[in-house]
């Protein structure tokens, strides 16, 4: 069947929506089938719970905190652990992966970076910059930007979005040309459909997933309660719209 890999979850170490600490996952998701995992907590300028009022190392190693609680849980593991980060412009997100806590602490300057010069810094890295849940609607959101050109991918499968959001996702992706990725949007155990990508092979690091992706490898899959897992282009619920996005749809960085 290959290896699963959970590319989209958050720790309560580090994000304010999380209710699972990191070293408590291992286990879970070992269980529901998963090779690893790579923990992206929502970043300073998302939901965050990271002190505002810390030197900006310290808030670093705190952010870092949940992945490493996890990191030490899966020691002796056949289970991979692996850093990304979820960030936030204006309600508009992207999960980067490819980059460490090293790299977050020599790069204060992303906090006032623009889209496309945070792909350019992300790109420099070795790393890649994914648009998370595009067609995403909540109470809080008053609009859906896209962003095509600051992103290498999408996410069109989230599983705690509705499937006409995901499928809207997903037949922009295909528009688009660019590689597809899968995550549950895990904050807390339950017993519902999660995400993930499945590959061939077992990756050994994120800068072997990120490279992977960018280069077209591995299947964004939806997992059932049950187990079984499927392709999501095989999804019909999942990939063909039946409905316009109720919000208006922006492009705050030109299309």
């Amino acid at each position: 069947m290959g290896y699963l890999y959970e590319t989209h979850l958050h720790t309560c170490e580090a994000s304010a929506c999380g209710k699972v600490h990191g070293e408590d996952y291992i286990s879970y998701m070992m269980d529901k089938g998963y090779s690893g995992i790579i923990v992206t907590d929502h970043f300073f300028n998302g939901n965050t719970c990271v002190p505002k009022d810390l030197p900006w190392k310290e808030r670093i190693e705190i952010y870092a905190s949940g992945y490493e609680r996890a990191l030490k849980a899966a020691e002796g593991k056949d289970f991979l652990v692996m850093f990304g980060v979820e960030i936030n412009f204006n309600k508009d997100e992207y999960l980067l992966y490819g980059i460490d806590k090293d790299w977050l602490i020599a790069n204060e300057c992303i906090m006032d970076m623009t889209r496309h010069e945070l792909l350019d810094a992300i790109h420099k890295a070795g790393g890649i910059m994914i648009q998370a849940h595009p067609f995403r609607e909540r109470d809080y959101l008053s609009d859906i930007k896209l962003a095509p050109t600051a992103c290498d991918g999408v996410e069109v499968y989230n599983a705690a979005n509705k499937p006409n959001m995901n499928a809207l996702g997903y037949e922009y992706t295909v528009d688009l040309g660019l590689p597809m990725t899968a995550g549950s949007d895990i904050h807390f155990f339950h017993d519902n459909e999660m995400g993930g990508m499945l590959f061939e092979e077992k990756l050994s690091s994120v800068n072997d997933y990120a490279s992977a992706v960018k280069n077209g490898k591995g299947i964004p899959v939806r997992l059932s309660p049950d187990g079984t897992i499927t392709p999501v282009s095989e999804i019909k619920e999942q990939t063909v719209s039946t409905d316009l996005p109720t919000l208006p749809v922006l492009y705050p960085e030109g299309k």
